[in-house]
């Protein structure tokens, strides 16, 4: 861990403590302003799809302008969408309130991509060490999104307007930390440069479909219970401070992890890492299933949290055995406009089937998912070592 590692950890916490924040208030906003119940999540599925269609733009800006000047952009435009967020809220409008966190996805396309520059920050061998350690700057949003949203919720005349306002605020320390990092130079593609593969052949790869495949619905599953536990919590009667509390565990579980997942990936490899995540996410939905009491919420919560960080870590760290230095910003754009995508279908199907079918219904259907997940690392056990190009 040095200086600029620690600095780009920070942005991490604070780029998460806005995401827990929205998850948070999102639903609940959404719920009180929607025209109908089902389109409660919408704020949250505008916040994912924003990021999907970011993807393709942010991965363009960083190979043009480097990766400083994209993610100061970004932190720019996660202002303005914050402060148009809070003003929808006052005004009671529901779409703007959508329209806003659509924008606000450019920011997170572009600081889902802090753990792919962690690395370029330390020494190779020590490669998934920093995006673990990286992603541990989570835990700052763990403590402060939860609480922020429950301090914030009654700040101002209308409820959360005021949680909206402190993330503009949140946003410009991320800019401020961000802007001491030092980053290696950046040279602009230029004429005659290697390109290296079309992405269509990088896609090609098991290690990349695999890598991806968990990612990405790993974190569809997670973000499927996340965004409707708030609703699920209130549907059953707990107050807003206990829905606060598990979202703090479950962030806990979400990064703590990364100081050591790391290390376990580096002993054991990626694959048993991330067959244990599976597994967690299985025990998830059999506590979630047991029962509504906020124990059974905390831990299921909690358990989500870790196997997503089992999936997500071990599924980036996979990813860099499939591209080579020349390919980064096309494969690392590739894999988060696929969990940006199934982002934006669970955060929908959230909404729609918590408030239609229930939190049981939820839970047995991200069984399926997850069976998809651990069948495709088991393909990938099975076949010869690929070649590692990252």
């Amino acid at each position: 861990m040095n200086r600029n590692l620690l600095l780009l950890a920070l942005c991490q916490g604070l780029f998460l403590t806005n995401n827990v924040t929205f998850i948070a208030i999102n639903g609940l906003v959404g719920l009180a302003l929607a025209p109908v119940g089902w389109m409660a999540t919408l704020p949250v599925t505008g916040y994912v799809v924003g990021g999907a269609l970011a993807t393709g733009p942010v991965a363009r800006l960083q190979a043009r302008l480097g990766r400083k000047r994209s993610f100061q952009i970004g932190l720019l435009v996660a202002m303005l969408s914050a402060a148009t967020c809070a003003w929808a809220v006052s005004q009671q409008n529901f779409w703007l309130l959508v329209g806003a966190t659509l924008v606000a996805g450019f920011y997170s396309a572009n600081a889902s991509l802090y753990r792919f520059a962690g690395p370029e920050l330390a020494a190779p061998a020590f490669k998934e060490k920093a995006i673990s350690l990286v992603l541990a700057g989570g835990i700052i949003g763990a403590f402060i999104g939860p609480n922020l949203a429950s301090a914030t919720r009654t700040l101002l005349a209308v409820p959360f307007a005021g949680a909206y306002l402190v993330l503009v605020g949140v946003a410009l320390l991320s800019l401020l930390a961000l802007s001491c990092i030092r980053f290696p130079d950046h040279r602009p593609p230029q004429a005659g440069d290697a390109r290296g593969r079309p992405l269509r052949e990088i896609a090609a790869q098991p290690v990349f479909i695999v890598a991806v495949t968990a990612a990405a619905l790993g974190y569809g599953v997670m973000n499927l219970l996340m965004a409707a536990t708030p609703i699920a919590m209130q549907q059953c009667q707990h107050p807003f401070d206990s829905a606060a509390l598990v979202l703090e565990w479950h962030v806990l579980g979400m990064f703590v992890p990364s100081f050591f997942t790391g290390s376990l990936i580096k002993r054991f490899g990626a694959l048993p890492v991330m067959a244990v995540g599976v597994l967690l996410n299985l025990v998830c939905v059999a506590v979630a299933l047991s029962g509504v009491e906020l124990m059974q919420f905390l831990v299921a919560l909690f358990a989500l949290g870790v196997g997503w960080n089992f999936l997500y870590v071990g599924g980036s760290t996979l990813l860099t055995q499939a591209y080579r230095p020349e390919e980064k910003n096309r494969a690392q754009g590739a894999m988060d406009f696929c969990v940006f995508s199934t982002m934006a279908v669970s955060s929908f199907a959230s909404g729609a089937l918590i408030t239609t079918q229930g939190w049981t219904l939820l839970n047995l259907g991200s069984l399926l998912p997850l069976a998809l997940v651990g069948l495709a690392l088991i393909w990938l056990a099975t076949r010869p070592s690929p070649k590692a190009y990252g």
